[in-house]
């Protein structure tokens, strides 16, 4: 795929999967659209990238997670001229504990930035994309997509809508010269646990890096979607057929 004179819209940008990216496709030339809440590290990994790539990069801050966002930050886009070729929809967030326990604002607020936002957007740059005939649309979804996951309930629904919608938008979009992927890491070495409320969880983490390589390697491949990581495959594969019972006794197990 080529990336020169090409724009990346990437959300979640100011740190981990998301600054990977970015890192990465301004090294092979792509100006970037840089989305996140965090202004002062947009301007400044903008900068940076800016100066050593002579790309174009720009700073669009946004809280994703109110109703509505999205269409804004497509509308400020679009102000400054700006043609997404390249849309990274990374930007989420996990809540680890109990759901009957859990604030019901934050739920809501996750449920909106991992499902919402990314499907305004994918909506919007898909109908766009489709219309000149190319594009790529990269969805990061989880290895939580699989099976349920107990003290993690809502996170892992959310993530199993990005699977399934970005594997059905594969086969859409493949018509009309659109390349759609959902990205499926474990556990990485990101602040996640952190926001999500245990920093503590899952020690056995798979690098940034590591992740954004196994995405673009896949995208090159035309496939529907990829599991990150050896390990993370192999339960992958085998939450789809062991008994839901064992999956689930498993999956909280994992997390507590």
């Amino acid at each position: 795929m080529e990336y020169r004179n090409r724009t990346a819209l990437i959300t979640g940008a100011s740190g981990g999967i998301g600054e990977q990216f970015a890192r990465v496709f301004a090294a092979r030339g792509a100006d970037l659209i840089l989305v996140a809440r965090s202004e002062d590290k947009l301007v400044a990994l903008a900068g940076e990238l800016s100066s050593r790539h002579q790309i174009r990069a720009e700073v669009i801050p946004a809280d994703l997670s109110i109703p509505g966002a999205a269409d804004k930050v497509v509308a400020e886009a679009d102000s400054r001229g700006l043609r997404v070729d390249i849309l990274v929809n990374n930007a989420g967030f996990g809540t680890f504990g109990y759901l009957a326990k859990a604030d019901p604002a934050r739920i809501r607020d996750e449920v909106a930035l991992n499902v919402g936002a990314l499907t305004d957007f994918t909506t919007t740059y898909l109908q766009r994309m489709s219309d000149v005939g190319e594009g790529a649309i990269l969805n990061i979804a989880s290895n939580a997509a699989f099976q349920p996951i107990p003290r993690m309930a809502v996170y892992a629904a959310t993530k199993a809508y990005v699977l399934s919608l970005s594997e059905a938008l594969w086969s859409e979009g493949r018509r009309v010269g659109v390349r759609v992927l959902a990205v499926c890491p474990g556990a990485t070495d990101t602040e996640f646990f952190d926001v999500a409320g245990d920093g503590s969880a899952m020690k056995q983490r798979r690098s940034v890096e590591q992740v954004v390589d196994t995405a673009l390697t896949a995208l090159e491949a035309g496939k529907p979607s990829v599991v990150d990581g050896l390990i993370n495959r192999i339960g992958a594969y085998g939450a789809r057929f062991a008994p839901r019972r064992l999956v689930l006794a498993i999956a909280e197990r994992t997390v507590s």
